[in-house]
């Protein structure tokens, strides 16, 4: 299957590039009868788009999304579904100077390995631009994850080395950083200032949860539930870690620590976070993902040119100095599309 493509039974398919005409995707098998607009999916267009505030790049882009097949007098048809956004403040003059070295941290290098040939504006289809369609393709699974009661909340846990202490989800969307702790979010702030001001960048940690998942979801050994996700999830560009539960710290317990024992009343702990044999458990699925700092910083770096000869590189233009918080709603919406495919495989099994 192409690299491009992601899922069975919901089934996505992104294209485009950063400084491209625009970006989009293709959703197959997406529910009959659901009521979908531009304006639903829009909601969470504007949580991921840039230009939200000053942590994040100063790159204009409304993100508005246009639905151009699959609805039909406001409802989904269950036929293909596609949905693009148009790239309006692309500058792709900015990356003249650099076009012929390799910036590091960014896939420059392994593309021109891999293909031999590479769209240097920008990084082309590995920016985080293609993001978008991830977002949009996300709005539509958690539609019909809505009607499951299926709810999934993701937020920074810990950002420029500053960690959330005191868990609200209320405080997510009330601050620029959507850390969960409104203290926290200050002080992670006032970090990324001090980094972007250094022509340096910040990485941090993005804590999901999902709660009202029913128990059975995920296939044995190849996809497993866990195993899904954990693609679906590292598959974002800046992500480079994920742990779900107790996560690496189960290394450091004993079996009886770690188990989760059972009574009548349900279970008594939630270190495998929700999944177990990569079936789901129906308690909170739970993980953290390892956010990486934006590659993209103004600081000298060692690299090299096309040629191979030593250079030095120093990137200027309209970047995050960090990903993690423009991230949070990509993690739910790939998160989101992840379990909207196994809840169909589950219910095509059970039929």
């Amino acid at each position: 299957m192409p690299g491009s493509v992601f899922g069975q039974e919901f089934r996505i398919t992104t294209f485009g590039e950063s400084h491209g005409g625009a970006v989009g995707v293709i959703i197959e098998g997406v529910t009959p009868g659901m009521e979908l607009s531009e304006k639903l999916i829009q909601k969470d267009m504007d949580r991921r788009r840039p230009g939200q505030s000053d942590v994040s790049t100063p790159r204009q882009e409304s993100d508005m999304i246009h639905i151009m097949s699959g609805v039909f007098h406001g409802k989904t048809t269950g036929t293909p579904l596609m949905m693009m956004v148009q790239n309006r403040d692309a500058r792709p003059i900015s990356y003249d100077k650099i076009k012929d070295i390799f910036r590091p941290g960014h896939a420059d290098f392994a593309y021109e390995r891999k293909y031999g040939y590479r769209d240097y504006r920008g990084g082309g289809r590995s920016s985080g631009r293609e993001t978008a369609a991830r977002v949009a393709a996300g709005a539509v699974a958690k539609m019909i994850l809505k009607q499951e009661n299926i709810k999934i909340t993701a937020y920074v846990k810990r950002g420029a080395g500053i960690e959330c202490e005191n868990i609200d989800f209320d405080e997510i969307e009330k601050n620029i950083v959507r850390a969960a702790d409104a203290e926290a979010a200050k002080k992670i702030i006032e970090k990324i200032v001090a980094a972007r001001t250094e022509g340096n960048s910040v990485g941090g940690i993005v804590e999901c949860v999902v709660s009202g998942v029913p128990a059975g979801l995920g296939e044995p050994v190849f996809d497993k539930l866990d195993a899904d996700i954990a693609k679906a999830i590292i598959s974002l560009g800046a992500v480079k870690g994920i742990e779900f539960g107790a996560g690496f710290a189960a290394a450091d317990m004993t079996g009886k620590e770690n188990n989760d024992e059972i009574t009548s009343a349900g279970f008594l702990s939630n270190n495998a976070g929700g999944i177990t044999g990569g079936i789901s458990t129906g308690q909170d699925i739970i993980f953290r993902i390892a956010v990486k700092p934006t590659p993209s910083i103004s600081l000298s770096q060692k690299t090299i040119d096309t040629n191979g000869n030593d250079a030095e590189c120093q990137t200027f233009g309209r970047h995050d100095p960090c990903i993690f918080a423009r991230i949070v709603p990509v993690v739910e919406a790939m998160t989101a599309i992840v379990l909207a495919d196994h809840l169909k495989r589950q219910k095509a099994l059970l039929v």
